[in-house]
């Protein structure tokens, strides 16, 4: 017996189709839910096909479908959520605080694209020392390949990656191996290909725009089911699937002016869970606004969010490694920008934006807000793939400047995220990838991509050179995704077991020292000189020194042990701290 359930409020007559062998459409009725359908089908269970129509029209998969295996376009069908045997009824989840995020795309992790092929690659996160997985979304969209930032089946799991019991048998093997996992989810726009919502009802409103066209409808009218429908979605990747935590993919284009908004909604109802399941919960948002409130607590009037992404923490490291300083890099680049987004967190403040023509953001009340709530990195998928051909640092960067960048990484006082691959200077690149099946549509993001970088000329290629139209992978290409996935013979080569190891290093120390885990942001110091390019971070008794000039520098240090250097030349005797160009150490003072 199941019973299927639809909100369809415009609909004159609904009807579900399931089969094969089981029936033809049966009616369905209204359940006294204002808009809400509902009909019971004896034969019907789990792996039953079925489809909706309205009104004549159909079949359509369900909005709230947790399977897909034919794809966006295809039937439904039914997943019993209770059939899967979980081992990890002891699992407690892990707290945002003190942990390491490891940010992985599924498609591209392993050569297979698979979340039982990415199962076996488990060990080396293990012993990297990463806590936590962070997944690119992972709900079903077009195509075999892609993003994922453009699902259309927000309940569904994409059935090329494993579908549902896939990512059941990967979250249940990441905690048996004591791996948080958090799963990148996308409320602010759905993509065009397979999206079937606004047949059924006002999921989306013109009264707000976005970059993707109308907006997820989270204040007008009808809105009330809209939002249990995402707040829904949420908890069901919370509950169903074990996950630990959520990353809310741009919340700046979630538009929302009722009283109460819809992220403040969604922490409320999180915590809810949480209490009931006994278990760490966490959701990280992705934000351009450089505003705390989203990570202020509800009772001091914000958002009561657990973390969000520091987008001026990458820039401003990016910009010092690189010297790139074009588009939203402008700002950035100085040796006091560093210190700022070091100790401070944001750059941008409310103070002046060139690359807005604006001022920008909001001051982070130091004495209250912990530094673990901001995330911070040196790479992600977006800064990575939405470069014109999605080239790494590894592609620009010598190792001894990967090196430094990792290491004010790993010592800052924010939540570090590593991209998969970064950690042993993959050299594949991570280029922007889609698989749309309509020739139209496919032809456009093509044409479209091109033409948005013959427009720039920043981040085109690496090095920083201007970039021309046919340097630019065609998203489309299958190429373009396969040279995106990552090789797992590198780590064993030299050159990149060397900043493996490193990486390694650094992780262990962040494990072992309290200082680099210590939250308070009045209790860290950034010393520069901006001429000779070095910096110098304490973190209680611990010295960070980064010389990211040419020249050899010498700083007094009252220190007596050398913990970590990147380079064999670098000295400590007598108090001082000699160190080459390019070049960092960790020290330990007495």
């Amino acid at each position: 017996m199941t019973k299927f359930e639809v909100w369809a409020p415009e609909a004159e007559r609904v009807e579900v189709e399931v089969g094969p062998g089981v029936g033809a459409r049966q009616e369905m009725r209204p359940t006294g839910r204002p808009g809400w359908w509902a009909a019971e089908v004896p034969a019907a269970g789990h792996g039953t096909d079925y489809g909706f129509y309205l009104d004549g029209d159909g079949p359509l998969p369900d909005p709230r479908s947790r399977w897909q295996p034919d794809g966006v376009h295809g039937r439904s069908r039914v997943y019993d959520q209770d059939r899967f045997e979980w081992t990890d009824r002891h699992w407690r989840g892990r707290p945002l605080a003190g942990g390491v995020l490891y940010e992985l795309h599924l498609g591209t992790f392993t050569p297979e694209g698979t979340f039982d092929a990415a199962i076996e690659r488990l060990g080396h996160l293990v012993e990297l020392g990463v806590d936590t997985v962070e997944l690119m979304p992972v709900a079903a969209f077009p195509g075999r390949h892609g993003w994922g930032y453009d699902g259309v089946h927000l309940w569904a799991v994409h059935d090329p990656y494993g579908g549902p019991d896939g990512l059941k048998r990967f979250v249940d093997a990441c905690h048996g191996r004591g791996l948080a996992v958090v799963l990148d989810v996308v409320y602010n726009h759905l993509g065009p290909s397979g999206n079937y919502l606004s047949r059924y009802g006002p999921y989306f409103t013109e009264a707000h725009q976005t970059p993707w066209g109308a907006a997820v409808n989270f204040d007008q009218p009808g809105s009330d089911e809209v939002r249990a429908f995402v707040i829904g979605n949420a908890l069901m990747w919370l509950r169903d699937h074990h996950l630990d935590g959520l990353r809310l993919d741009a919340v700046h284009a979630i538009n929302d002016h009722r009283a109460v908004h819809v992220l403040e909604e969604l922490a409320t109802e999180v915590g809810a869970l949480k209490a009931r399941l006994g278990r760490e919960l966490f959701l990280i948002a992705e934000s351009d606004l450089n505003d705390p409130r989203l990570v202020t607590s509800r009772e001091a009037g914000g958002f009561g969010l657990d973390g969000q992404w520091s987008d001026d923490f990458h820039h401003a490291l990016h910009s010092a490694l690189t010297g790139e300083r074009h588009g939203y890099y402008g700002d950035f680049g100085s040796m006091a920008a560093l210190a700022k987004v070091l100790t401070r967190v944001f750059f941008h403040d409310d103070t002046w934006s060139s690359f807005r023509g604006r001022r920008h953001g909001r001051p982070v009340d130091l004495l209250r807000t912990p530094a673990y709530r901001f995330v911070g990195f040196l790479q992600n998928h977006d800064q990575i793939g939405n470069r014109a051909v999605g080239d790494r640092l590894s592609a620009s960067l010598a190792p001894d400047r990967l090196k430094i960048g990792a290491a004010l990484l790993l010592t800052s006082p924010y939540s570090p995220m590593l991209f998969m691959g970064e950690e042993w200077g993959a050299a594949t690149p991570w280029c922007y990838f889609t698989d749309h099946l309509e020739p139209e549509l496919a032809r456009a993001v093509t044409e479209g991509r091109r033409r948005e970088f013959a427009r720039h000329d920043w981040g085109a290629v690496p090095g920083g050179e201007a970039s021309r139209a046919d340097e630019v992978p065609d998203p489309q290409a299958v190429d373009t995704f396969r040279r995106s996935v990552l090789d797992w013979t590198e780590p064993d080569k030299p050159h990149h077991r060397e900043l493996l190891e490193w990486y390694k290093a650094l992780i262990a120390l962040r494990r072992a020292r309290a200082e680099l885990t210590d939250p308070r942001l009045t209790k860290v110091q950034v010393d520069v000189d901006e001429a000779a390019g070095w910096l110098l971070l304490t973190r209680g008794t611990l010295r960070v020194a980064a010389n990211l000039g040419r020249e050899t520098v010498r700083l007094a240090v009252p220190a007596d042990r050398l913990l970590l250097a990147s380079a064999p030349a670098v000295r400590l005797e007598g108090g001082e701290l000699e160190l080459p160009g390019s070049s960092v150490a960790v020290v330990d003072t007495p």
